[in-house]
């Protein structure tokens, strides 16, 4: 699909709402390596709850932070992925990705990113005025550390841990919840938000997910923790080597993310398709093949819990919950 570029004088204008054609009832806004895949296909599994097989990205897609591979500069001219209403053409896609609902149905989307937008909330408050908000929270340091090594993972990363997060803004803004979560609730108001912790979600599945199922209307529903476990990150047995073979790796994935909002099927983006689907079926597996990450330095460890014990002040009043009681080393 061709990007839509408006000019930036633009930038201001209103929003139409998508009211008029089929949006999702809810969105799993986040935050990355918090569970969400795990309620994601749980949800899925539900006989009235219809949800894309992807993650979306659609309302933060034009801020350069949580998808840079999503602009781009050719001939000299940014461009990007607008997602308000003048952009029809955007719109439709949207609209596009959610599955027929069964008759009296919910049809959901998760994009994990939109929790630390500082635009998704007013954009999905004046797009899709009755949606509800679920969101998974983790203790601040350790998802932070998680998502690491899943840029690691999938090629994004070459870096240490510790120069990771001076060159990807994205890791720690992605644990920095306090902000985002007001914004949500001025937005939208908190009887249309739904926040779960991942540390729960592990020890008590079914009641997370109970407790998900009343709050979007929907029927309760049997849940198998054996089978409910996705995208849990393997970890590399070499990191060095790893983040070495990146500099290749990285140039691939990027690519990929640039397709997702779709384009021309090129013979150069074929050949492109081709060599990633290669290097993640079968270069990447090799690397990937500890259990476990190594220990994380203790001074980073102290530095993160100060710093996002700072970013998240107010988080416990938020939720009206003392979450230093529930994560270690953290005074929010």
């Amino acid at each position: 699909m061709k990007q839509i570029v408006l000019d930036p004088e633009e930038a201001q204008a209103s929003f139409d709402g998508l009211a008029a054609r089929r949006g999702p009832d809810f969105i799993i806004g986040g935050a990355p390596k918090c569970g969400t895949t795990s309620l994601h296909f749980i949800l899925d599994q539900h006989p009235a709850i219809s949800l894309p097989q992807d993650e979306v990205h659609f309302f933060d897609a034009d801020d350069p932070v949580a998808h840079p591979d999503f602009l781009s500069v050719r001939a000299g001219m940014l461009q990007w992925w607008d997602p308000r209403p003048g952009a029809k053409a955007n719109q439709n896609w949207y609209a596009g990705r959610f599955p027929s609902a069964v008759p009296g149905g919910l049809t959901g989307e998760d994009s994990t990113t939109y929790l630390m937008s500082e635009l998704a909330a007013s954009r999905i408050a004046a797009q899709l005025p009755e949606a509800k908000l679920v969101f998974m929270l983790r203790h601040p340091v350790q998802r932070a550390y998680s998502q690491y090594w899943h840029l690691i993972k999938t090629s994004r990363a070459t870096e240490s841990f510790e120069a990771a997060i001076i060159r990807y803004p994205h890791i720690l803004l992605g644990s920095s919840y306090a902000a985002g979560l007001q914004r949500f609730f001025s937005a939208l108001g908190r009887e249309r938000v739904h926040v779960c912790l991942f540390e729960d979600f592990r020890a008590d599945m079914q009641g997370c997910v109970d407790a998900v199922t009343q709050f979007l209307g929907a029927s309760p529903m049997p849940v198998d923790p054996a089978r409910a476990w996705f995208n849990r990150t393997r970890y590399p047995a070499r990191p060095r080597l790893h983040r070495a073979a990146n500099r290749l790796g990285r140039q691939l994935v990027r690519g990929r993310y640039r397709r997702h909002m779709g384009g021309p099927a090129s013979l150069a983006r074929r050949l492109e398709n081709k060599l990633h689907y290669w290097w993640f079926a079968h270069i990447n597996p090799r690397f990937m093949t500890a259990d476990r990450p190594p220990p994380m330095q203790p001074q980073t460890r102290a530095y993160l819990e100060q710093h996002l014990s700072a970013r998240n002040t107010g988080l416990s009043a938020l939720l009206d919950r003392e979450l230093a009681a529930v994560w270690p080393g953290m005074r929010c």
